[in-house]
Parts: C-alpha cells; structure tokens; sequence
C-alpha cells in the first residue's frame, strides 16, 4: 500500500494530500472543465430530453457546468493548501541561502581589504535575522510561513504589507549590525562613535520612510475593511497567494499604484543598503530627497486603494427579444437583459464564482445561467446578464436586484410583470 502510494505520488496522483496530487488532481478537474465548456459552446453533448427547448438546455448546461466548476474549485483549494504547507521549507531555504551569498560577497571584498568586525557584524546579523524568520515560518507553516504576516483577509499578498515588512527587516538588520559592533567594540571612542550613529539626525530618513510605510499597511487594511463592509469594495478570496499580487489588482491586471510603490521602494531599500555597506557604523542616512519621493508613492498608493471598487448599480433591465419575436412586455417565463456595471467582481471571473450571481425577482432568487462561448462564457459579465423571469413571481410590479459572488446588493430596479 506504501510503496504502491508513493509511487502513484509520482505519478497521476490526484489525493491531494500531497503537493503533487493536488496539484495534479486541479490540472485535470481544470482540463476536464474546459472541454465540457468547450463541447457545450459548439452545441455537443446536449441529451435528446432537453435538445427541443432552449431554456431547458441552457438551464441543463449551466447546472453541468456549475457542478463541474465546483469541482474545479475544490482542487484548486486543495492545491493551494498543499502549496501553502510546503511553503515555509522553500522560504527557509531562501533566507538561509541569501546569509550565503552574504558570506560569499563579504569573502570576495575581503581580499585585499582583510576581514574586519563589520563584515562578522554584518554576517552574525544576518544569522539571527534568518533563524528568526525560519521560526516564524515554522510556526506559521500551515498558512504561507513567512508569507503569513504579508498574506491579506482575501488570501493575496498585500503589497502594502510586503513593503513595510521589507523595511523593518532591513532597519532590524541594520540594528543588529550597530549591536554587533558595539559589542566588538573595546575602545570607548569608538563604542561612543556607534552609539551616536543610533542618533535620529542621522537616521532620521529611514526612520521617516518605516513609520509611514507600517502606517499604510496598518491604514490600507482599515480602509478595505470599512469599504467591504460598507459594500463599496467587492473582495472575492483567491486560492493562493502569488507573486503578482504585488504588481496587480485582484483580477490579474497590473496596478499602477502597486507598481509604482513596489519600485520606488525597492529603489530606496537598495541605496539604504549600499549606505549600509559603506557606513556600518551608523543607520543609513537616506536622503531626503528620495524619503520624499518614497512618501509620495506611499500616498499615491492609499489614494488609489481609496478609489478603487465601487458597488454595483443596475441601469436598467428589458425584455432580452430574440431575433424575429414581437414586441411584448414583460412576461413570467420570458427572458430579462439586466444592464448595469460592476456585476463581476475583480477576481470572479471563474465559472465557480459566476455561477453564484443571484437575482433577486420581487420574492424569488433566480440564479444567473451560464450560457458558454469558445474560451469563456457570454452570460454573465459584468455590464450585461439575462436571466428567465421564474413562473413564481407574480404579476405586478415588482423589485429586481443583483447579488454578485461577493455578496454586495446592488441598487433595487422596479419592472412590471404583466399575466
């Protein structure tokens, strides 16, 4: 039973219980997915019992599709713990591969120069900065590892919090390299000259550059919180997260506002690092001209994390008419057209999460249909959905509404309901 197990582990394993077999058994549920969207797009596979009536055949691929992309979802989340689980070894073995590269870079400019106590400074401070983040992850080895405190409530990196995390190792490092030399030190001018390399006048643009960039990170998951709740910002949860997430939004696309602090503060990092290796005896005196340019991506950064979102609005909602139908009111039975924006949420284009749009018709949830097209669906999007008017609703005067697969309502729209 072992050795049979482990060798379908290497294999087509798909248990999930391993990081190959999840990931194997989301490759195929993915693959098996896409041919049956494929094969209903081009009219296949439909059973003779549903063929003669276009609504019956609709509502019967959309449910084969929903159920299929439900079992889609499930792999993915399966991989994405399995991923997640593993991922505390691979970081560790990150963090203690950059202490080498360290000690190699240090080896090579000490030729000719010598070794000195900042060069062991700098290396036992790397040492006690790696063994603390390899215990982090340990600890945290079931949620990302050291990926755990950058993670965000949606399951995505948070560039905001990558960022303030990349400059409070960077000042801890720096800390403990100060630390190590002072305990090195044995005249008392110099133990004076590195106790007042700790002086705010000396640091004082680093010190400005790590308090703004943790008040962001703490201000930015205040301002999506209080959005989300307040239904002005639609969140949908990924798998897993990725290295993109730095770099773009929650559908995939790159983010300007992302981006531009990413770099700008990746720039910044590496000048107070160089700063560092030429002057170990003191906080990095960054300049303050790039602290100031380093704030200014900062707030263009919150100012676009507070513009971004906005809740879904109905337009209007008509009689969808096929080609060659009389115009007509509305009818129990017949298909609405519901025009509007926002209907999908960043990051809920997946078949599992569209299947989960409701419609709210005076009293009945109607659930939107997913009609397929070669490489995706026509219905729904994110400005148009149609779905059948249910035979409960009554004639009348009646509310329509719009529940997205992030839970957010949009505005209520009146239609009339004729016999």
């Amino acid at each position: 039973m072992g050795s049979a197990q482990g060798g379908a582990h290497l294999g087509g394993c798909t248990c999930g219980s391993c990081p190959h077999g999840a990931r194997e058994g989301h490759r195929q549920a993915v693959a098996a997915f896409v041919r049956l969207r494929e094969e209903f797009a081009a009219g296949q596979g439909l059973p003779a019992a549903v063929a003669h009536s276009a609504s019956a055949s609709r509502q019967w691929v959309s449910e084969e599709l929903t159920q299929s992309a439900d079992l889609v979802a499930e792999r993915g989340r399966a991989e994405g713990e399995a991923w997640l689980a593993g991922l505390w070894r691979r970081a560790a073995c990150v963090v203690w591969a950059l202490v080498v590269l360290l000690l190699v870079v240090q080896s090579l400019t000490a030729i000719g120069a010598g070794w000195t106590a900042a060069r062991t400074a700098g290396l036992l401070a790397a040492v006690v900065v790696a063994a603390a983040l390899t215990a982090a992850s340990w600890f945290h080895r079931a949620r990302g590892g050291a990926l755990a405190p950058v993670t965000g409530e949606d399951n995505r990196l948070s560039t905001s919090r990558a960022v303030a995390a990349a400059w409070v190792l960077f000042v801890a490092y720096a800390v403990l390299v100060l630390v190590g030399r002072l305990v090195a030190a044995s005249r008392p001018g110099e133990r004076d000259a590195l106790i007042s390399g700790l002086e705010l006048a000396r640091g004082a643009g680093v010190v400005t550059v790590l308090a703004v960039v943790c008040g962001i990170a703490v201000l930015v998951r205040r301002v999506v919180g209080l959005r989300v709740l307040g239904q002005r910002l639609q969140k949908v949860r990924a798998h897993r997260p990725r290295a993109a997430d730095l770099l773009t939004d929650d559908s995939g696309r790159g983010s300007f506002a992302d981006i531009q602090y990413v770099v700008i503060s990746a720039v910044a990092l590496a000048f107070a690092v160089a700063r560092l290796a030429r002057r170990p005896d003191q906080l990095p005196d960054l300049p303050w001209g790039l602290a100031v340019v380093v704030l200014v991506s900062a707030a263009t950064y919150l100012a676009g994390k507070y513009s971004e979102g906005g809740r879904p609005v109905i337009l209007s909602v008509v009689r969808a008419r096929e080609v060659g139908d009389l115009d007509a009111p509305i009818r129990t039975g017949d298909d609405i057209e519901i025009r509007g924006a926002g209907f999908v949420p960043p990051g809920a284009q997946g078949a599992d999460r569209l299947s989960r749009m409701v419609v709210r018709i005076g009293a009945v949830n109607a659930h939107v249909p997913l009609v397929p097209v070669p490489g995706g669906f026509s219905n729904p999007t994110d400005t148009v959905l149609t779905v059948p008017v249910p035979a409960d609703v009554e004639p009348g005067r009646v509310e329509v509404q719009v529940v997205t697969a992030a839970g957010v309502e949009t505005n209520r729209y009146v239609i009339d309901v004729t016999e």
